[in-house]
């Protein structure tokens, strides 16, 4: 088995980077869309995808859209219609990379892409059920940019930017303003308290988005973090492989990822089967080949992935990628999110829906998330007991029948 070094790290970005560039250039020459407009109505003025800026993650981020404005000028949406978001805008602010923008159908307006992305007045709706933090996160913070509500587990803010400001973030109070970056000594503290704390074993790094860390920075944190010996597991929160998989092209990521690659997690959220690209599949690779497991958090949002169908070719495409549907998280309780907001029952029949028809590899776990209860997942009654030695099973799709059962 070749040794992971840094020259065969080098090595597979490159071939990653020619084959998600070969694959673009071939998806577009199918559809014959003129080069560098991928977007479904309007003129994007920018290059090809094939081409090395389009590949590259900072020209990404210097482009990303960030006034409902600059998509009127593209066409892709009206001017009234960016004037009314303005007044979203200055409450949620928005961001979206050009890669992201390309992948939205701008001639549906309830695409559910562009319904993850592009603000929308029902966030400015108040709804007294709801709240800004609805986890209570910062009841559970003894310091700066650190949460503990597991005794065995804690999370570690690392920032509040993200290349696209997705619509039904549970952190939505942290859009507001200018992104925040946690310093060296805020981290430092934060490694402290994890050290100082054996029954921790499991930190994860979210956000914000911690991969758009510097690679410098990075390096630092994993490499203090992989040093303290009760830490067992270290996963990283991040929607990148399905907003900006450009990130993980960068060479100098890959190694710093290749590096600490011991007690290395990813959790990634893909919520529809429409951001199961070639770049995120290039990306997804790039972590598997570092020897990285992905795990994947998909959350139930109303007009997005609230239909059978689309979590079943969702679930079915993470698994061909060989990424597992970890959780199906109900949406949160956060204010500026009713609409996404489905029943919990809604969640439970579209879970029971997809037993039979998906491996139970690729069905993840109903999960609704509570500042008191934790997470709790949420599954049917199958087995009812009966008094004369069987247990009533019951299943949906398939009726019910009478088991023996065993000694109590």
């Amino acid at each position: 088995m070749q040794p992971l070094t840094t020259e065969v790290v080098r090595a597979q970005g490159i071939v990653t980077e020619r084959r998600a560039a070969a694959l673009s250039a071939q998806r577009r020459a199918d559809r014959q869309d003129p080069p560098g407009s991928d977007c479904r109505s309007g003129r994007i003025p920018w290059p090809p995808q094939a081409s090395p800026e389009w590949s590259d993650w900072r020209w990404q981020l210097r482009h990303a859209v960030t006034r409902p404005s600059q998509l009127a000028e593209l066409g892709l949406i009206s001017r009234d219609e960016a004037e009314e978001l303005e007044t979203v805008v200055r409450t949620y602010p928005m961001r979206i990379t050009p890669y992201y923008l390309s992948l939205i159908d701008w001639g549906d307006p309830s695409d559910p892409l562009r319904r993850q992305a592009l603000p929308s007045r029902d966030e400015l709706r108040i709804d007294a059920r709801l709240q800004e933090d609805p986890l209570e996160e910062e009841l559970h913070s003894p310091l700066a940019a650190l949460v503990h509500r597991y005794p065995d587990r804690v999370l570690i803010l690392t920032n509040t930017f993200c290349p696209v400001l997705c619509r039904h973030c549970t952190r939505k109070r942290l859009m507001r303003g200018k992104p925040f970056y946690a310093d060296r000594q805020t981290l430092s503290a934060a490694i402290s308290y994890v050290a100082r704390n054996p029954r921790v074993h499991d930190v994860l790094l979210s956000g914000g988005n911690p991969l758009c860390l510097s690679a410098r920075r990075l390096d630092w944190l994993l490499a203090s973090l992989s040093a303290i010996p009760h830490v067992e597991v270290i996963r990283i929160g991040s929607r990148e492989p399905a907003v900006l998989p450009q990130r993980l092209f960068d060479p100098n990521l890959r190694e710093v990822l290749a590096r600490h690659r011991r007690k290395l997690w990813v959790n990634t959220q893909f919520n529809h089967p429409r951001e199961l690209t070639d770049a995120a599949a290039e990306a997804i690779e790039t972590l598997l080949l570092l020897g990285i497991p992905v795990n994947n958090q998909t959350v139930l949002l109303r007009g997005v992935n609230d239909d059978v169908e689309v979590l079943y070719q969702l679930f079915r495409g993470l698994l061909r990628l060989k990424v597992r549907p970890y959780y199906l998280l109900h949406a949160d309780a956060t204010q500026g999110t009713a609409h996404f907001r489905t029943s919990v029952f809604r969640g439970m029949e579209l879970v029971e829906s997809l037993r039979g028809q998906l491996s139970g590899l690729g069905i993840p776990l109903y999960i609704v998330d509570s500042p008191k209860l934790g997470k709790l997942p949420i599954v049917p009654t199958y087995a009812r007991p009966c008094d004369d030695g069987y247990v009533e099973l019951h299943k949906p799709s398939r009726g019910t029948i009478r088991y023996p059962d065993g000694a109590p």
